[in-house]
């Protein structure tokens, strides 16, 4: 069910259960944390500087997949602290800026994914929201935090309580996500940025990735920012990536860095 490929410094992971919408019982959990952990070795080994989370079909995600589950008798914390919250983390921490192409359903666990994930682009079709209420669920996979973050407390108990679902458009004018595009074009554009991104600095990307998780889950102030800044700076002023973007901005050049 789930794929992964490494090309030219890009691991591409693909949820492959179109039939399904890409929903996700705990063996798939299992496989997409083995698939993060392979990509993770790469990146570490170098080969890898990037990474690219798809589904396939016309979903990205549909959540979990609740085919047989016995509401009666489900393990909920099984599911979600034993095998989701872990996998969100160990995305969250992937050593490499990480892209997603969503286009279809992305729900629950599909939104999780994306909330795990640096930099998201939504094709128009996309499909945000809360119809769990028809289950006598509510929304998990860190969905409260994104929605009350970006749309506020009325909307996000509006989308919940009606189990209205919002477009790929309305995501990213309401900063949910990156940007919204045609779905035809959706993944050819993720597939570029990635690219780019994996043949650019990658140290210093990963110390931006850190320094907006410290941001965002530390609710630093400006001068607290200022100071990790600093530091990074400095850091990155030793490497070698540093040293070759100065150069080919004097030599008026195009900068050749090599993640290191």
């Amino acid at each position: 069910m789930i794929e992964l490929s490494i090309a030219d410094g890009v691991a591409e992971v693909v949820l492959n259960a179109p039939y399904k919408l890409n929903a996700l019982d705990e063996a798939g959990l299992g496989e997409l944390s083995a698939a993060y952990d392979d990509a993770a070795a790469a990146a570490s080994a170098g080969t890898v500087r990037a990474l690219l989370l798809r589904g396939a079909g016309r979903a990205f995600c549909a959540g979990r997949d609740i085919a047989g589950v016995d509401g009666a008798n489900d393990d909920a914390r099984g599911y979600l602290e034993g095998l989701l919250t872990p996998l969100l983390q160990k995305m969250a921490d992937f050593p490499a800026p990480t892209f997603a192409a969503a286009q279809g359903a992305c729900l629950g666990v599909g939104l999780g994914l994306l909330i795990a994930t640096d930099v998201v682009y939504v094709a128009e079709n996309a499909k945000f929201g809360s119809p769990f209420g028809n289950l006598g669920a509510t929304l998990d996979s860190g969905g409260h935090w994104l929605f009350t973050e970006a749309l506020g407390a009325h909307r996000t108990l509006d989308l919940i309580y009606t189990s209205a679902l919002i477009g790929g458009s309305e995501a990213v004018a309401s900063g949910l996500f990156s940007r919204a595009l045609p779905a035809d074009g959706l993944l050819d554009f993720t597939r570029a940025s990635a690219a780019k991104t994996a043949a650019g600095p990658t140290q210093a990307f990963n110390a931006s990735k850190s320094l907006v998780a410290a941001i965002r889950g530390k609710r630093l102030g400006l001068w607290d920012a200022v100071v990790l800044e600093n530091e990074a700076q400095v850091a990155l002023s030793k490497t070698a990536d540093y040293a070759e973007g100065f150069a080919a901005f004097t030599e008026k050049r195009k900068p050749r860095f090599t993640g290191n």
